[in-house]
């Protein structure tokens, strides 16, 4: 009788550690994916401030050549050095748009990359 608890509660721990394990892991992914998320946010964002500080710069006369460095210099470090910048030079306006490569977390994985332009009127 008393082994027979024994077993019973052994096989309990064991149920225990093995639901624990697999919530656990079901955690680990849904946290993984809230930061990646974040990490396309951010990513989004670093984007648009590069393309309005280019696209400002590039509108004033005898500047337009560092646009694509001061986008470079708006943004993040790790972000700037997989970034293109791009220059349209209208008659009225000029638009610069930039492109991000959204890092992943996960090397497996590719999410792609994020594209903002912004449009200032020339000086």
């Amino acid at each position: 009788m008393v082994t027979r608890r024994r077993y019973a509660c052994s096989r309990q721990r064991g149920q225990a550690a093995v639901e624990y394990v697999g919530v656990l892991t079901l955690l680990l992914l849904v946290a993984l994916a809230v930061a990646q998320l974040g990490i396309a946010v951010y990513a989004a964002q670093q984007a648009g401030t590069a393309a309005r500080a280019a696209a400002r710069v590039a509108s004033t006369e005898d500047q337009e050549h560092r646009a694509a460095a001061v986008a470079k210099q708006s943004m993040s470090g790790w972000l700037a050095d997989g970034a293109t910048v791009t220059r349209e030079t209208g008659g009225e306006a000029v638009t610069v748009q930039v492109r991000v490569s959204i890092p992943s977390l996960l090397p497996m994985l590719s999410f792609g990359s994020v594209e903002k332009s912004a449009t200032m009127p020339r000086d």
